[in-house]
């Protein structure tokens, strides 16, 4: 397993881009068809396909960190903003622990993903 960090620089505020990495209705304008969720569990809907995750970590307008439950421990993603004091440019830096032969479908995805996210707010 290798965790793999990506950095992406979009034009909104820390707190409208954490509404969209933190909540159900966010989630579903980009990473998934639909999102539902029962306390700390999300579940993400893909066509026909579920799978559920579960918050480990929430800072308001900061991170948001989730570990899937169908995997074993230390498959986890999450998502970090970070804002330049100086310039006030916001970063989004997405990571994801994945099986070492994935990391290049992966990275696509998330760059796919975060394209639409982009858009949904747009950046």
């Amino acid at each position: 397993m290798k965790e793999i960090r990506m950095e992406f620089f979009l034009k909104t505020s820390p707190s409208v881009l954490f509404s969209r990495i933190s909540t159900p209705s966010g989630m579903a304008e980009w990473f998934a068809d639909n999102v539902k969720v029962e306390g700390k569990i999300f579940t993400f809907i893909w066509g026909t396909t579920e799978q559920q995750a579960e918050i480990l970590m929430m800072v308001p307008n900061v991170l948001i960190s989730f570990r899937w439950l169908d995997m074993d421990p230390g498959y986890e993603f999450g998502f970090n903003i970070i804002q330049d004091e100086l310039t006030g440019d916001v970063a989004l830096i997405v990571t994801d622990n994945i099986d070492d032969e994935d990391a290049e479908d992966t990275r696509n995805l998330w760059t796919s993903q975060v394209a639409k996210l982009k858009h949904m707010i747009g950046s």
